[in-house]
């Protein structure tokens, strides 16, 4: 999908453009080739550049070229709605030297639809430096967003867990820690862009950008903390949780290996006292079978406290 916007001098508003021209914003959302070409052609891009980027598995980086500056970073994609299970995708910002900016995603995203709404303060396209800082500083706030959505799910899941036993409560929470893992490697490499794009050689930093920069940095360190906060948490729950079910299937084997002990009573006796022998002068009396019955249970009534006192029952 190629999407044209530019900012309008006259009314400071971003809009839907159909043609390529200088200081506008060129959104690539898993493009064609002939929409790759069309790009290529018209700003004088490398392709490779471009192509790069359709690799899921790109890493956030800074590289320059002999006509453009790219900058590669990790967004969060919502997997799953309602299931709150997160992955991370790589988006490029491309600022060419001849007043273009290409923004290149292999998954659709949310994270620049303010962008495209005029919901974000001061946001022009001609101000390509301005504008990656501001999708650096939208993307570190996505991530505390999401932070906090997985945050509500791992207390979500500990009040399933206190009632649960089942392996699948488990799995749910290993899921929860995988987003954690995506989370923090992804702001990690993003952090060491934004250290780079700081010190002013990459890009030429304006009025305001700096503060603005500083503030995504704050943002991106705070998200990284968060993931760390969150996992060692989670970490905590599922060793706890682990050794709770575990506790469980343990007491349930007590109380079943000391039932058995104390049903075997009565059949033992039964036994014995069934053998085809003579029985001496308890086989004389017309009420034996009620004595033996009576017998049976007195000694595993005895056996049952003596069980329950052992706290076995």
């Amino acid at each position: 999908m190629l999407k044209i916007y530019k900012t309008s001098a006259v009314e400071k508003k971003t809009k839907k453009v159909k043609k390529m021209t200088a200081d506008c914003w060129i959104d690539l959302i898993v493009p064609t080739t002939d929409e790759i070409d069309k790009v290529v052609n018209r700003t004088g891009v490398d392709k490779d550049l471009i192509m790069k980027l359709l690799d899921t598995e790109e890493l956030p980086r800074v590289e320059q070229e002999d006509n453009a500056t790219l900058i590669v970073i990790d967004i969060p994609h919502l997997e799953e709605k309602g299931e709150h299970k997160y992955k991370t995708y790589p988006l490029g910002i491309i600022i060419t030297n001849n007043n273009y900016i290409i923004t290149v995603s292999v998954k659709k995203t949310t994270l620049l639809n303010d962008f495209k709404r005029n919901v974000v303060k001061d946001f022009r396209t001609a101000k390509k430096t301005r504008f990656l800082i501001q999708i650096l500083l939208k993307s570190a706030s996505t991530y505390l967003k999401a932070l906090k959505e997985v945050n509500n799910d791992i207390e979500a899941k500990e009040k399933v867990l206190k009632k649960s036993t089942e392996n699948k409560d488990l799995i749910e929470l290993l899921e929860i820690e995988k987003t954690l893992v995506y989370f923090m490697t992804s702001l990690k490499a993003n952090d060491v862009v934004l250290e780079k794009l700081s010190k002013g050689i990459i890009l030429p930093l304006y009025e305001g950008d700096l503060d603005l920069l500083e503030d995504a940095i704050i943002e991106n360190k705070q998200a990284i903390e968060m993931s760390s906060i969150y996992r060692d948490i989670l970490s905590s729950v599922t060793d706890t949780y682990a050794t709770i079910i575990s506790n469980n299937l343990n007491i349930a084997m007590k109380f079943l290996a000391a039932a058995t002990i104390v049903l075997s009573i009565p059949t033992m006796i039964s036994s014995f006292l069934g053998m085809n022998v003579p029985l001496g002068a308890i086989g004389n009396i017309s009420n034996a079978f009620v004595i033996i019955i009576l017998l049976a249970v007195i000694v595993s009534l005895i056996v049952a406290l003596l069980l329950k006192k052992k706290n076995m029952l």
